[in-house]
Parts: C-alpha cells; sequence; structure tokens
C-alpha cells in the first residue's frame, strides 16, 4: 500500500493507530466532523478520514482564511492544508469540541507553536516524507542556476545564440565545494544526491554538530566560513526569527563570485532585495530559487527580469506520490488526536 521508505518503517505504527480508532459499541453512531480546509487534498487522506468521519470543505478553491474560519465551530478536527496563520483565534473559535489539528507541511513558519505548546493542543504535521522529492528539485534548481538554463531559454526567444567555445560556459558541479547551511534531514538528503556528482568538500553549518554528517563526509564550519569556500550553498534552515534575513547584503559579499545560491527553504531566509542586486552586480554567479517573498511573487517582480536567476513557485513537494502520502500522515494525526490517542507525525514542542 505504501511505496514509500518511511511508511514502510511505519506500518506496524499505522495498524496500531488504526485499532485504536474503533469506538466502543455505545460510540458508534457518533461520527466526528473534520474539516478540511482544501477540497484539493488528495483523495488518499480523504477517503481515510470518510471511513471514520463526516468530512466538510470550503466551498471556494483555493478558500480564504476567513472561509475556513465561518466553518471551524463545531468541528471536532481540522487538516489544515495551506499556509494560512494557524494560531489562537482558530482554537478560539473551535472551542469546545475542536480536539486536534494536522498541518500537511513541514514547513511551521506559519504556525504559533508558542500558542500550540501554551494550551498543550494536539498539533501534527508531515515532516520527513518530503525529504526526497525537496532534494530532487534542489538539485534541479542547482544544475538549471550553474548552467544558466534560463538564461539560455531567454537567448534563444530574444534570437541571440551565438555559439561559440566562449560562449554561454556555466560552472561545474564535479569537484565542487558543497555548502549546506542547516543539515536537517532535507539537507542531508541532498547531501547524500551529490555524492553521485563526485563533488568536492561537502560543508555545513547551523547550531551544532551533527553526528550523521559522517555518513556524507560532510564538515562542520562556520556560517561566515561556508560562504567563502563554497561553490553552491544551499539553503535548508526553518524560518524563524534567527534566520529570518540570514542571507543579506553582509553575507552575500562573502561569497565567491562565482558561487550559486539555491533556497529551498522560505524565501525570508534571504533579503530578496540584496540578492537582486547581488545577481545584477555579479556579487554572485546566479541563484535557484523554490521560495520568495511574497508568495505568490508578483509578475512585475523585478527577481523575475534577472537572466541568473532561475525561479520556480514553491514546488518543492509538489509530485503526486508526495502529497498523497503528506494527505496520509495528516489524516491519521488528525484521526489520532480526536481519539486521545499518540499522533503518528506530532510536532514537538
Amino acid at each position: 500500500m505504501y511505496r514509500y521508505k518511511p511508511f514502510r518503517k511505519l506500518m506496524p505504527i499505522l495498524l496500531t493507530i488504526q485499532f485504536s480508532y474503533t469506538m466502543s459499541t455505545a460510540q458508534q453512531t457518533w461520527r466526528p466532523k473534520v474539516l478540511v480546509t482544501n477540497k484539493e487534498t488528495p483523495e488518499k487522506g480523504i477517503t481515510i478520514l470518510r471511513h471514520k468521519c463526516d468530512v466538510i470543505f470550503p466551498d471556494n478553491v483555493p478558500a480564504t482564511r476567513d472561509d475556513i474560519l465561518k466553518l471551524v465551530p463545531g468541528v471536532d478536527g481540522i487538516m489544515w492544508v495551506g499556509h494560512y496563520a494557524l494560531n489562537g483565534e482558530v482554537l478560539d473559535i473551535g472551542a469546545p469540541t475542536l480536539k486536534a489539528i494536522s498541518t500537511m507541511s513541514a514547513g511551521m513558519d506559519y504556525v504559533d507553536i508558542e500558542e500550540f505548546k501554551r494550551r498543550n493542543f494536539p498539533l501534527g504535521y508531515t515532516p520527513t516524507v518530503l525529504n526526497d522529492a525537496v532534494a530532487d528539485e534542489a538539485i534541479g534548481l542547482m544544475i538549471a542556476a550553474g548552467r544558466r538554463f534560463h538564461e539560455g531559454r531567454l537567448k534563444i526567444d530574444n534570437s541571440q545564440w551565438q555559439g561559440g567555445p566562449q560562449w554561454m560556459l556555466g560552472r561545474d558541479i564535479k569537484g565542487s565545494t558543497i555548502g549546506i547551511i542547516g543539515l536537517g534531514e532535507i539537507g542531508l538528503t541532498i547531501a547524500k544526491r551529490l555524492k553521485g556528482f563526485e563533488v568536492g568538500d561537502i560543508i555545513y553549518s547551523g547550531r551544532k554538530h551533527k553526528p550523521e554528517a559522517e555518513s556524507v563526509g560532510a564538515k562542520f564550519v562556520s556560517q561566515n566560513e561556508l560562504l567563502k569556500e563554497s561553490d553552491y550553498v544551499f539553503v535548508c534552515v526553518p524560518l524563524n526569527n534567527s534566520t529570518r534575513n540570514l542571507i543579506n547584503e553582509t553575507t552575500l559579499k562573502l561569497m565567491k563570485p562565482t558561487s550559486v545560491l539555491v533556497n529551498v527553504a522560505r524565501g525570508e531566509i534571504i533579503d530578496q532585495d540584496a540578492l537582486v542586486a547581488a545577481l545584477k552586480n555579479g556579487t554572485i554567479f546566479a541563484a535557484g530559487l523554490d521560495v520568495m517573498t511574497p508568495e505568490p511573487l508578483p509578475a512585475d517582480s523585478e527577481l523575475l527580469k534577472l537572466p541568473n536567476a532561475v525561479v520556480v513557485p514553491h514546488l518543492g513537494s509538489a509530485t503526486q506520490r508526495t502529497r498523497e502520502d503528506m494527505s496520509v500522515i495528516a489524516a491519521h494525526n488528525v484521526l489520532a488526536g480526536i481519539a486521545g490517542t499518540p499522533m503518528l507525525a506530532p510536532y514537538p514542542y
């Protein structure tokens, strides 16, 4: 049933949770009500919920946050699909019936974690399952930016295809120094992918040394050293107060003029105005961005006018299997929370 390695490991847990949902005979006439905030949520997760619950959706696709809040009163659980603010207001509106919420995401920067922690409210999320998809896209952005794919296409569109031995030269990957800011699960997965490219050194920065880094031969360094030494820099840290504008005018100037910056985390980790300036004046060679500020990015954004910026609309986890698997985990989280049993993937307060 579950093709993904993380799911094979979790199957015994899933089966245990499935049995824990079974209500006593006296309770079997009661069906919890669950709000799923987006009608386009993959059917695999919805089917799991419908087996035990009555499921409701907002009428509009996409729904506004106000559309969602109108449906919160009286529900027992919510599968929160989308990066709308999730905070105490939702919990207040849902009281006293609301028992559990699960996001369908790994990043939780839009969630008021402290408020959930203060209330000890059951909150789930969907980490790990999207690691491979995000890492694949990070490698794609690395290649596209380093080899000037977007700029090359613009040359064709503008009838500027010249050719020649010095035309449109890009950056090599083999033998390059790879810098990963934040060697969490996604960063580690990227490093594993890159071993097949015969890269040179892999270095990483963060709050502390990670024992798992040894599996990919990665060396812990300061962020400044990473920026100075790396040919490719991957941004993989979560967004919080300490990482907002982590990459800015000052830190960009530490990078090589031949370096490529890849961001698959959150747009606000990079000062976007400073990045635009750095790409324009040659402070760095190119950037590959899955995330930006704001999202959706306006069509007249200065970022989109740059030939050395490869920009895609936040597609890191956007594969059919990954989104299906995320919906399954989120559904199990909600059911477990309603039943008062441990969630499959509870957010660690």
